[in-house]
């Protein structure tokens, strides 16, 4: 069981789109103190490769909103696998993303996948 599995589950269970939380709320979900690193605004960043809460989130399917790091609180919003970029798109094409470090990385694309096709917002070409 991961120190942020706690989050996951809260999150999963919650039925509205939007949640509002302080960060001592988290701390109450989770039974632990944050990190001070929750200073930072990058660290609630929802990139899947940040640091181990950030992917607490994105598996309960949200996404960090509104982060006010002064008034120690966030939104917390369901994501749309249909409009969402980023980590919910590679996840919906079926990549595999494998990270070596912070900066580079390496995308496996499987061979049904037409990386020319459009997954989402298709903009018209006459505006």
């Amino acid at each position: 069981m991961g120190k942020y599995d706690g989050l996951t589950r809260y999150l999963s269970g919650v039925s509205d789109g939007e949640v509002a939380m302080t960060f001592e709320d988290i701390e109450q979900v989770l039974g632990v103190r944050l990190p001070a690193s929750k200073q930072y605004p990058a660290w609630w960043s929802n990139n899947p490769s940040n640091n181990v809460m950030t992917r607490a989130w994105l598996e309960a399917g949200f996404r960090t909103e509104r982060v006010d790091i002064v008034g120690e609180r966030l939104v917390f919003r369901r994501s749309d696998p249909k409009t969402d970029a980023g980590f919910s798109a590679v996840r919906r094409m079926g990549l595999v993303v494998s990270l070596r470090h912070r900066l580079a990385g390496s995308v496996t694309i499987p061979p049904d996948i037409d990386v020319t096709e459009p997954i989402g917002e298709v903009w018209d070409a006459e505006r």
